[in-house]
């Protein structure tokens, strides 16, 4: 006769460094890791509420911008 087992979601909030030491764990034992990616609005609204934006004054200042 076969056991059930329950299976629990859990969310962790871990430092990049550590994910590798996460990843080598579930491996061992057998678990499903599941990395939620942020999506590309996401990103942006980040960028925009810590001021990394920045509006061009004209099409030649937006150039020299991108060749820096």
């Amino acid at each position: 006769m076969q056991a059930t087992q329950t299976i629990e979601n859990v969310t962790l909030s871990l430092p990049n460094a550590d994910l590798t030491v996460l990843r080598t764990l579930s491996r061992r034992m057998g678990w499903k890791v599941k990395m939620r990616r942020k999506s590309g609005l996401e990103k942006a609204l980040e960028d925009v509420a810590a001021g990394r934006v920045y509006e061009a004054k004209s099409f030649e200042d937006l150039i020299e911008q991108l060749e820096k």
